[in-house]
């Protein structure tokens, strides 16, 4: 019997231990990977030097999107078209009286506003353009023979024209009260947009004929041309600023 019962009481101890090996084993058991389970973020097994390389790319990018955004605006402005700049003109020459009142900077204003508008010409061969006939007002130069700043105001001429017919290849400059001088010049062209003058003859007081010297030569360059103004340079560095008033008129022959 005692046999039988220390039989009994191992065999129940084997029991329970084999049962409480197997719970604690129950409680170690890993849970099944799932789809939700998180996995390492991609910077999480970067070093600090990688990370702070990855960083720096990005605040480069960044500032290159940037800097394309301000440029953006900037590529888009528009410029001033040609009839902004021409109205820019005008106003800049109206109380200068032709050129004569005009300080030395603002002949560099001036010579700057044409220079605009010069880029701007769309008439690139005016010698073939049936705009340039005609007589034209002369509303600003710096040519010091024409302005007269030497004589008392009283004596210098009012207006100044300037008539050209391109179909002759003539040219006719006049000058108003209280003179009324005038000269006539055959042009020849030396390029789409220059020409030639060769002064013939100058009538003085309007009436009396003298035939100009053979030196009375120079050269036009005509920069800007449009329906109503036209913008010249001379050889010896001259800007002449006309605006039309008589396309109809015709220089009568020598």
């Amino acid at each position: 019997m005692a046999l039988s019962s220390s039989s009994t009481t191992l065999s129940l101890a084997a029991t329970q231990t084999a049962t409480s090996s197997h719970f604690t084993k129950l409680h170690h058991v890993q849970p099944p990977t799932t789809s939700l389970q998180r996995h390492p973020a991609p910077n999480e097994h970067l070093t600090n030097t990688q990370m702070q390389k990855q960083l720096r790319l990005r605040l480069t990018s960044t500032d290159k999107w940037r800097a394309g955004v301000s440029f953006f605006p900037a590529f888009l402005k528009k410029g001033k078209d040609a009839k902004e700049l021409k109205e820019e003109l005008l106003e800049a020459i109206a109380p200068l009286d032709r050129g004569a009142e005009a300080t030395p900077e603002d002949q560099e204003r001036i010579d700057q506003l044409a220079r605009k508008l010069e880029a701007a010409n769309r008439v690139k061969e005016p010698l073939k353009s049936d705009l340039l006939n005609g007589k034209w007002e002369l509303i600003y130069t710096t040519s010091t023979s024409i302005l007269q700043r030497e004589r008392p105001k009283f004596l210098r001429s009012r207006t100044n024209y300037q008539a050209i017919n391109v179909d002759t290849l003539r040219a006719q400059n006049q000058e108003s009260f209280p003179f009324f001088n005038q000269v006539t010049a055959d042009l020849t062209p030396l390029s789409p947009s220059k020409v030639a003058v060769k002064f013939d003859y100058f009538k003085i007081l309007g009436l009396i004929p003298v035939k100009a010297p053979d030196r009375a030569r120079g050269e036009l360059d005509i920069t800007y041309l449009d329906e109503d103004l036209r913008i010249s340079r001379g050889d010896k560095g001259n800007l002449f600023i006309l605006k039309m008033v008589d396309r109809s008129y015709r220089i009568p022959p020598s």
